[in-house]
């Protein structure tokens, strides 16, 4: 049973699993708008929104911990431009649009991105 768990698997190992969510957070960053499936959006958005929400803070502790989960370029721009953006926002900084289906496999697609 799966009572009061957490987090999708998406039929992955725990390495490969954890490698799509931070190659899918490094792409939402660095072109601010990403096309995937609607439960992989909804599974990367909590960690986006505590990323960016660490971002704000501007700490070290703060840099240390955002460049432990991402990669250099990402941390320098969720620093210098996405931060700043959200200065006065308290939270809900991405927004999910859901598309409909995807043709070929039938998967639910959605749009994540950063609202304006």
């Amino acid at each position: 049973m799966r009572h009061r768990k957490h987090g999708r698997k998406f039929g992955r190992v725990r390495k490969v699993r954890k490698a799509l969510l931070r190659s899918l957070i490094r792409a939402l960053v660095l072109k601010d708008k990403i096309t995937t499936t609607e439960p992989k959006a909804k599974e990367m958005r909590p960690r986006m929104e505590r990323l960016v929400t660490k971002a704000k803070e501007g700490t070290l502790a703060a840099r240390r911990l955002v460049a432990a989960r991402t990669d250099r370029e990402v941390a320098k721009k969720l620093f210098s431009e996405i931060a700043p953006r959200y200065a006065s926002r308290l939270g809900g900084y991405t927004r999910i649009t859901k598309l409909g289906a995807r043709k070929s496999d039938n998967a639910r697609m959605a749009i994540i991105e950063f609202v304006k």
